[in-house]
């Protein structure tokens, strides 16, 4: 299950790219907005993302940190998916994340203890 629940997350964080992206490319009022919202939206997520998040971060943070991180990460591609009119898809996509997390916490408490 551990391993599912993980391939899944990894999922999630390429959604939230992609969905960053999306909104980037549509929130701009002109090509050289949209693109460089396009690009700079998901990739200040992945930096974020690699320095304090990901499973080999660049800086370790407390539990807490990191899951302060990944809200915000995921947290930005929700509200950017129901700011393009994709409300269905952003609560949806907010729903599977929040369970996502909480089976990750809940196996690596298991694990650890």
């Amino acid at each position: 299950m551990r391993h599912v629940n993980d391939l899944l997350a990894f999922l999630l964080e390429l959604v939230a790219l992609a969905a960053l992206g999306y909104w980037g490319f549509k929130a701009g009022p002109g090509v050289p907005a949209k693109v460089a919202l396009a690009v700079g939206a998901p990739l200040l997520a992945a930096i974020a993302w690699g320095l304090f998040a990901s499973p080999r971060a660049t800086i370790t943070l407390p539990l807490m940190g990191v899951l302060v991180v990944k809200a915000l990460v995921f947290g930005s591609a929700t509200l950017a998916l129901y700011a393009v009119e994709n409300r269905t898809t952003a609560i949806f996509f907010a729903v599977i994340v929040v369970i996502n997390i909480a089976i990750a916490l809940t196996s690596k408490s298991v694990v650890d203890h």
